[in-house]
């Protein structure tokens, strides 16, 4: 297994990862009511495979089994949130026919923001997504996340690395917590 930079050409596998990441019924909602996951997640590939985009294939590190995609770790410097989601309002509205300009911030100046983390199906509980983190931690500090409330495995893995709550939010309708890594 090895944690690497992504590349351009990986950008569906990533984008599908990043949808898992969401949840499904997320992505649902963002694709709205007359698009569907194929054209959420062709948008996401579209985004991925852009170089200022909070979803770039810059902005993510992978892990590598014999050459295929398994995990992901996208994030980003939260002070440039603004700058980097131009790229996503604009791709909603080309090709979801949705404005998402109003949508809330789940990050802010100060910290690096770690905004999707998953492995696939087939590679969890090995730790892929604890190395993914790990790799991270080494590089970036501090570090915030959100978490969902309904999520309870995802919080302790995050609290096993040493992540602390820091407040109650929501993001996309569901309840989550702002979790942090200072030191």
């Amino acid at each position: 297994m090895i944690i690497r930079q992504a590349r351009k050409e990986e950008a569906r596998a990533i984008a599908r990862l990043i949808m898992i990441a969401m949840n499904y019924d997320c992505c649902k909602n963002f694709a709205g009511e007359h698009h569907s996951l194929q054209d959420f997640e062709d948008m996401m590939t579209h985004l991925v495979a852009q170089e200022h985009s909070q979803y770039s294939y810059l902005n993510t590190i992978v892990a590598d089994e014999n050459g295929e995609v398994v995990g992901i770790c996208t994030s980003y410097d939260g002070g440039r949130l603004h700058e980097l989601r131009k790229a996503f309002i604009k791709a909603a509205k080309e090709y979801l026919e949705r404005d998402f300009s109003g949508m809330d911030d789940e990050t802010q100046a100060g910290e690096w923001y770690i905004d999707s983390l998953a492995v696939s199906a087939d590679y969890r509980h090995r730790g892929i997504a604890t190395m993914l983190l790990k790799a991270l931690i080494r590089q970036h500090k501090p570090l915030g996340l959100l978490v969902d409330e309904g999520n309870p495995k995802a919080e302790r893995l995050y609290a096993s690395l040493g992540f602390k709550f820091a407040n109650y939010t929501s993001w996309g309708g569901h309840g989550m917590k702002h979790l942090v890594m200072v030191e």
